[in-house]
This record gives structure tokens, C-alpha cells and sequence, in this order.
């Protein structure tokens, strides 16, 4: 039995990792400030003797014991992050840099979850490991690329510097139960909308491209990077490489959840990327890992939980 600290375990991701840690038998401490994440999230896993709850914000030093470290604390959607740039870089920068004093003080493995965003909007298609980025370092979205890109320079610092062990992991589009009904992500977004029988909204013309991988493909791509051998630091890319465009999303939101609902078109947000799809050789060989949940079976899954939260 490991001790696992999770940041930011009341949210989307973070609940659902919390949630299989348990089922793997670990005791998990789940600290969250609730900027994004809910105690909704996390409500059924109070009653497990080996979960506890921590209200913390990783911007402050945390002590606590632990084997392991997943450091997912930090918003994800576009709305979130930019409603508080400043935050963001601080919860990027000043959270990793907590975190993995706190894995050096401990001995712990340390697993960051950073994201494609580091790639910007890629100028090479499918994203490989190797591919630096196209990135922005003025623009809006500039809080989280850049604050990926930084907390990512700290943790193979840190190795290098003090030998923390940790593992650098680049997560595509994520989408399923426990996401947030009005966290800006574009699959919630529609399944929302769709819902109510609003008009979904479509930025640009709809061919920019996405990936999308269920969460609990992630989740186990979470488990096996961090418990890949020491020597494995990543970063390694983990999502679905199917690829689809906005529009075709669109569509299946509408079609599998009987809507009536049409498409309404908005102009493009500032660096946007047009194309965005994971190179998972990687993955397959270091990990042997890759999704196994197809995205019409993931959106009903989705689309089931969205009814329930929302009658």
C-alpha cells in the first residue's frame, strides 16, 4: 500500500485518478483549493477509510508524508485560466516548485501532468515528444502554455539538480464523467448546450482538428508512466489519436443525444491551433499503453452523466 498525494483531486481528472488509487488499494491524501474542483467529485470517496481531504493551494508549501505525487492542480479550459493569468503561472511555477520540494524532503516519485498545450499551435502534425512547440509567449492563452512549458524545465531541473525522481506526462483533449458543466471545454460545452436545446457553439469554421481520450484511458496511462522503471522520466504524450474535426463533434453530440439543437459559428479566440493530435508511439513502447475507449462509446458515457447532474 503506497501513500499517493493528489493535487488538485477534487477535479475532473484529479477525482476520478483518486478514485482508482483506491480501487489499487493506496491510501490517497487529495488537496485541492476548489478553484475548479468540486467536493461533489470527491463526495463518494469520503466514506473510504484510506482517503482524506486536504483544502490547499499548491502555491503554498504543503507538508505532508507520501510515496507518490501526481501534481495535477492548475485549471485546464481556456475560461478558467484565463480569468486569472497571473494564478496560473503561480499554480504552474510555484505549485511544481512546492511539489517537488515536497518529493525531494520525502523521497517521493513525482509525476507532473503537463499537457499539449506546451506544442502551441503545432507547425508539425502529429505532435511528437521531440517537437519543441509553436508557441505564443505574449498571448492570452501564454498563462498556461508557457506556466506547462516552465513547471516542465523545473522538473528535469530538480532531477538533475537533486534527483527526484519524476515522470513528465503530456495529456491531450480528456473528456468524461466529472467534468465541470461550464469549464469551457469544448465536449462539455455541447453536451450542455445540447442538452438545454441551445445552438451549439462552434468557433472559426469547425475544421480545426482535436483528439479526444476518455478519462479513464488517462488514468491508466497515469499509473503506468508512474510506475514505469525510474530511468523512464517521459515527457511522454498520452491521448487518443484518432483524429476529428470541431464540427464532426458537433454532430455526434447532437445526433447521440436527440437534440434539435443547430450549429452556431463564433469567430476564432486568439492561437487557437488549428490541428492537435498525439504521436503515441512512445506511449506504446514505454508503457504499453494506448486508449482503448472509441469516442461515440465515450460520449454516451459522457452524455449519461451530464442527464444526471443536470435534472
Amino acid at each position: 500500500m503506497k501513500r499517493v498525494l493528489v493535487t488538485g483531486g477534487a477535479g475532473f481528472v484529479g477525482s476520478c485518478l483518486c478514485k482508482r488509487l483506491l480501487e489499487e488499494g493506496d491510501e490517497v491524501i487529495c488537496a485541492d483549493n476548489l478553484f475548479t474542483g468540486r467536493k461533489r467529485n470527491i463526495a463518494d470517496l469520503t466514506q473510504n477509510d484510506r482517503f482524506e481531504f486536504v483544502r490547499h493551494d499548491v502555491t503554498l508549501p504543503l507538508y505532508v508524508e507520501a510515496d507518490r505525487i501526481y501534481n495535477l492542480a492548475c485549471p485546464a479550459s481556456p475560461a478558467r485560466y484565463q480569468c486569472n493569468p497571473i494564478k496560473t503561472i503561480k499554480t504552474n511555477v510555484l505549485g511544481s516548485m512546492n511539489m517537488l520540494g515536497l518529493a525531494k524532503r520525502t523521497g517521493a516519485r513525482i509525476l507532473q501532468a503537463s499537457t499539449s498545450e506546451v506544442y502551441g499551435d503545432p507547425l508539425a502534425h502529429p505532435q511528437t515528444e521531440a517537437y519543441r512547440g509553436n508557441v505564443n509567449p505574449n498571448g492570452a492563452r501564454a498563462c498556461y502554455d508557457e506556466g506547462k512549458r516552465l513547471a516542465e524545465t523545473l522538473f528535469f531541473d530538480y532531477r538533475r539538480r537533486h534527483g527526484v525522481e519524476i515522470k513528465v506526462m503530456r495529456i491531450f483533449n480528456t473528456y468524461g464523467p466529472n467534468m465541470n458543466p461550464d469549464d469551457g471545454r469544448v465536449v462539455s460545452n455541447f453536451i450542455v448546450e445540447a442538452l438545454k436545446g441551445e445552438d451549439l457553439t462552434v468557433y472559426g469554421d469547425g475544421t480545426q482538428t482535436r483528439s479526444f481520450c476518455h478519462v479513464d484511458d488517462l488514468v491508466e496511462g497515469m499509473l503506468a508512466l508512474m510506475e514505469s522503471p525510474a530511468e523512464f522520466t517521459g515527457p511522454v504524450n498520452v491521448g487518443n489519436p484518432e483524429e476529428f474535426t470541431v464540427l464532426e463533434l458537433a454532430e455526434k453530440v447532437i445526433e447521440q443525444t436527440g437534440s434539435r439543437s443547430k450549429i452556431a459559428f463564433l469567430p476564432l479566440p486568439e492561437d487557437d491551433p488549428a490541428r492537435r493530435r498525439p504521436d503515441i508511439s512512445l506511449a506504446k513502447s514505454a508503457l504499453g499503453w494506448e486508449p482503448k475507449i472509441r469516442l461515440d462509446e465515450g460520449l454516451r458515457n459522457t452524455i449519461e452523466y451530464f442527464e444526471a447532474i443536470m435534472d
